[in-house]
């Protein structure tokens, strides 16, 4: 028999054939998965908040520079752009963010940063508690295995490192900086997201809109100031805003229509210094979240009427009236393009299977990844989830959400699934 086999293998070797690695990719990631890990951990441990990301651009730019894409760095802030060009074919830009945000990491994992850094004239801690240390981790990932897989495909790969989204300022900058006019304008734009509820190892694709548009907004609230223990001799701003605040909550579910979606949130009052005196001004931050511009247009208009109506019921003056600042929207409602949402899915399937991929549902939370496809160019752009919850945190239930001080995903199975399907999708892009 085994001179049979034997035989059987001579012919193949005389006739030619060989045995084919059905996919050389899979083995390449695992085989870099050592690497990466090890990277997450560093990137975890080291965080930097937002326009401050120097060391982390430094250290994805020299990955980069290792796999022999062209970089350019400090583009637009900090950012990163790489660029792998491969021959005729369609260009791919695929975009990380980078940032960090300002407080104390409480995982107690073993590589728990340990940062601390000064915003907003307080020492706070830094934590990459939204996932961008994973993003960066599957970035760097896929570019390695794009890199070492150069004979399966033809075309450009640009890779974008992106400062500030948690301030939703980075892609603006990058845009502004001219990324489309000096690297060409991509065939298509990708990125993912960690997310919270979706268990390591499965991936989540929504279409249409699937994030909203984020409004950072200012109430300035003015008063007349006493003595605490004279309210009377007063007009109290932490009173008119605490009457504002409970007006502001009728407007979602007074003034928009219940099919709509639409969130007004006070964030932070800020306004007094002592116990017993009474200010003569106090100021509200709001965040509001839209996918349509008409229901935007209908927040504006009764934030300003509820300030205003609530300060003349308080008896303030003309003079004294709220200053309420609507800042440019920076951030803009993601849509994800759904004939590039049915390719994403098609190659996510051949690599992790059918049963790994979910439908998503909308959400409120916000992206400025939305900005890349939302210029004259109109790239199409989508930005899917990747599932990151470990298994004992899935049979537990406690599932922290992104920017709590607790939230970790599970790294080897995330960070393998991710680069897996970025992969697949790339190459199967860029073969189209």
């Amino acid at each position: 028999m085994q001179k049979q086999i034997s035989a059987i293998l001579l012919c193949f070797i005389v006739l030619g054939f060989k045995f084919v690695d059905p996919n050389p990719l899979l083995h390449f990631i695992a085989d870099d998965l050592t690497y990466l890990i090890e990277f997450y951990k560093q990137r975890h441990q080291n965080p930097e908040v937002s326009l401050r990301e120097k060391e982390t651009s430094k250290a994805l730019a020299q990955e980069l520079r290792k796999v022999g894409f062209e970089v350019t760095e400090n583009f637009g802030g900090y950012g990163v752009v790489g660029i792998l060009k491969n021959g005729e074919g369609p260009t791919i830009l695929y975009r990380t963010d980078m940032d960090a945000l300002p407080m104390y990491e409480k995982t107690k994992l073993p590589y728990t940063s340990q940062r601390t850094t000064e915003y907003n004239g307080q020492e706070v801690g830094t934590m990459h508690s939204c996932g961008h240390d994973m993003h960066m981790t599957v970035w760097l990932g896929t570019a390695r295995a794009m890199a070492a897989a150069k004979d399966r495909w033809r075309g450009t790969l640009m890779l974008i490192g992106q400062p500030a989204e948690e301030i939703g300022e980075g892609a603006k900058l990058m845009l502004e900086a001219g990324l489309y006019q000096r690297f060409g304008v991509p065939d298509y734009g990708i990125g993912l997201h960690c997310n919270p509820v979706i268990p390591a190892g499965k991936v989540g694709y929504g279409k249409g809109y699937t994030m909203a548009r984020a409004e950072s907004i200012d109430i300035k609230i003015f008063g007349v100031g006493a003595h605490g223990a004279s309210p009377h001799m007063s007009i109290d701003p932490v009173v008119t805003a605490s009457m504002m605040v409970m007006e502001l909550q009728t407007i979602v579910s007074r003034n928009i229509n219940p099919v709509e979606d639409a969130v007004v949130t006070v964030g932070a009052i800020k306004g007094g210094t002592k116990h017993n005196i009474i200010p003569d001004e106090v100021t509200l931050q709001l965040t509001v979240r839209t996918f349509s511009d008409e229901v935007q247009a209908m927040i504006h208009r009764r934030i300003r009427e509820i300030a205003r109506g609530v300060a003349i019921a308080a008896g303030l003056p003309e003079d004294k009236m709220p200053q309420v600042t609507i800042p440019e929207t920076t951030s803009l409602a993601n849509y994800n393009d759904e004939k590039l949402v049915d390719l994403l899915t098609a190659s996510a399937i051949k690599v992790i299977g059918e049963e790994n991929i979910l439908p998503t549902q909308p959400q409120m939370v916000a992206e400025d990844f939305s900005l890349y496809g939302n210029t004259k160019e109109n790239v199409p752009t989508v930005l899917f989830w990747l599932g990151t919850v470990p298994e004992e945190r899935v049979q537990s239930g406690e599932m922290p959400g992104l920017h709590s001080p607790f939230y970790y995903p599970d790294p080897q199975k995330t960070i393998e699934t991710g680069v897996q399907v970025m992969s697949q999708s790339l190459l199967d892009l860029l073969n189209k």
